[in-house]
């Protein structure tokens, strides 16, 4: 006998569900969704400086970053802020330790006060503060600070100024430099400036320790 209608319509249906089971018994069997596994790269990559550590992902983009971070301040503390700091203090240990050395070597400014005749770095902070040569200079370094403040905190605020920049450049050492050799002249002051902040917390140490001149050895 000819297919009526309703038997054709029957056969088709059976088919149609008959593929739909089969397709959704063979996407049990299909791989994963990629995602998981650019997460899983994601947290694999590592610090360069502390392998065993994962890289701290702020950092990134910063010029002389080595992964180094392993309190993860810069999770909690923004980054131009603390990029900002480093340099502080880097440009302030480079001029401490020429200061701290030179006067052991016998370097003086005179006419010097009589208190301050015959001292080393080592000894000078406590006739420093009884003489008031010290609080003269606490004044002027918080001067520095109160002015430089209006610098960091527009540059927190979007202002586009980069960390540590003044623009200060007396001897135009950035003039007339391509965008490699400024980047080049820059991570230079800062690798110099972590250096010092070892180098000048060394000196002191051992100018304490010893109570020799330099290079402060037994």
């Amino acid at each position: 006998p000819l297919p009526t209608p309703t038997n054709t319509r029957n056969s088709t249906m059976m088919k149609t569900a008959l593929l739909a089971s089969l397709i959704a018994g063979a996407s049990a069997f299909a791989p994963a969704s990629s995602g998981v596994k650019t997460t899983a790269l994601s947290a694999a990559k590592k610090s360069a400086a502390l392998p065993f550590l994962p890289a701290p992902a702020n950092l990134e983009g910063y010029l002389g970053d080595v992964g180094f971070d392993p309190l993860r301040i810069s999770d909690y503390v923004p980054m131009d802020y603390l990029r900002e700091a480093e340099l502080k203090h880097g440009r302030i240990c480079m001029l401490a330790w020429t200061g701290f050395v030179a006067v052991d070597m016998g370097l003086r400014v005179y006419p010097l006060p009589a208190d301050l005749v015959g001292l080393t770095s080592a000894t000078a902070h406590d006739s420093a503060v009884a003489q008031g040569g010290l609080q003269q200079i606490f004044l002027f370094i918080a001067i520095a600070e109160m002015t430089s403040w209006l610098g960091v905190a527009q540059m927190l605020q979007g202002s586009g100024r980069e960390p540590g920049d003044f623009g200060l450049d007396p001897l135009g050492f950035l003039t007339n430099k391509s965008e490699d050799q400024v980047n080049r002249l820059k991570l230079q002051e800062l690798k110099n400036g972590r250096l010092a902040m070892l180098a000048f917390s060394g000196a002191c140490t051992q100018a304490v320790l010893t109570g020799n001149g330099f290079p402060y050895t037994f």
